[in-house]
C-alpha cells in the first residue's frame, strides 16, 4: 500500500468527538487508525480499528506498530480518550483515582511516547491532546479535582513537549473544550450546562473537530492550548 498519504491515530474513537475526528481526518484524505475499548472493525480500507485499553503499554505498542505496518507512517496522534468523574474531592475512591489516572494519563503517556519515536524517525509529526477548560477555570458547581489533576498534566506536558521537540519537526498542541453536546449529557441537563458558558450554549462536536483540524493545518503553531468553550476560560461571569 502507498505510504504517501498522511496517517492519523485517534484514541477514544468509537463515538462522540472521537468518531467525528475519524470522519474529519478521512475527509481530509488521511488514513486513520482508530482506537477505543469498544471500537468495531471498519469496512473502509482507509481505517484500521485497533480495540483495547490505550492505558496498557502493550496495546499502545500495537496501535503504533499496526499503524506503521498497515500504512507505513504516523503523522498525527490525537489523544482524545478520557474520562470525567465529578465528585467532591473527599468522596473520590481509590478505584476512581486508578481509573481516571489510567485512562487520562497512562492512556496519553504510552501511546504518545511510541508515536513520538516514530515521528522522530520520520522527521515530522503532530500531537494533539484533548484537555478541558476546567483546568484553567474551575467551576464551583462542577467538582473536578481528578480532571484538573490529570487533564492539567496534559495541558502542562503539551508545552513541555512542544519545547523539547520543536526543533525536531514535531508540534504538540492541545484543545480544551467546554461542555460539548454529546449523548453522555441527558437533554434535561442542557439548559444548566449551557449556562456554564458566557455564550449561553453548549459546544457542538464539530466545533471541537474544527479546532483539531485547524491545529493540524497551522504549521507555525505549537505549545498552544486552544479553548473551545464559549469563553468559559476567560473568567467569572
Amino acid at each position: 500500500m502507498s505510504t504517501e498519504r498522511k496517517v492519523a491515530v485517534v484514541t477514544g474513537a468509537s463515538q462522540g468527538i472521537g468518531a467525528e475526528l475519524v470522519r474529519g481526518f478521512l475527509d481530509r484524505g488521511y488514513r486513520v487508525v482508530a482506537n477505543s475499548r469498544s471500537i468495531k472493525p471498519d469496512a473502509s480500507a482507509d481505517v484500521l480499528a485497533v480495540p483495547g485499553d490505550i492505558a496498557d503499554p502493550a496495546l499502545a505498542d500495537r496501535v503504533i506498530g499496526e499503524a506503521v505496518a498497515r500504512f507505513g507512517r504516523v503523522d498525527t496522534l490525537v489523544n482524545n480518550a478520557g474520562v470525567f468523574v465529578a465528585k467532591p474531592f473527599t468522596e473520590y475512591t481509590e478505584a476512581d483515582y486508578v481509573h481516571v489516572l489510567g485512562v487520562n494519563l497512562a492512556g496519553f503517556f504510552f501511546v504518545t511516547q511510541r508515536a513520538v519515536r516514530q515521528m522522530l524517525a520520520q522527521g515530522a509529526g503532530h500531537v494533539v491532546n484533548l484537555t478541558t477548560t476546567l483546568v484553567g477555570q474551575p467551576v464551583k458547581g462542577v467538582p473536578s479535582a481528578l480532571a484538573s489533576l490529570t487533564k492539567g498534566g496534559l495541558d502542562a506536558v503539551t508545552r513541555s513537549l512542544a519545547i523539547e521537540y520543536g526543533d525536531k519537526g514535531i508540534r504538540v498542541n492541545a484543545v480544551a473544550p467546554g461542555v460539548i453536546r454529546t449523548p453522555m449529557h441527558a437533554p434535561e441537563t442542557h439548559v444548566a450546562l449551557a449556562a456554564l458558558h458566557p455564550m449561553g450554549r453548549m459546544g457542538e462536536v464539530q466545533e471541537v473537530v474544527d479546532a483539531v483540524l485547524y491545529l493540524e493545518s497551522a504549521a507555525f503553531v505549537t505549545g498552544e492550548t486552544l479553548h473551545v468553550d464559549g469563553g468559559a476560560h476567560a473568567g467569572h461571569w
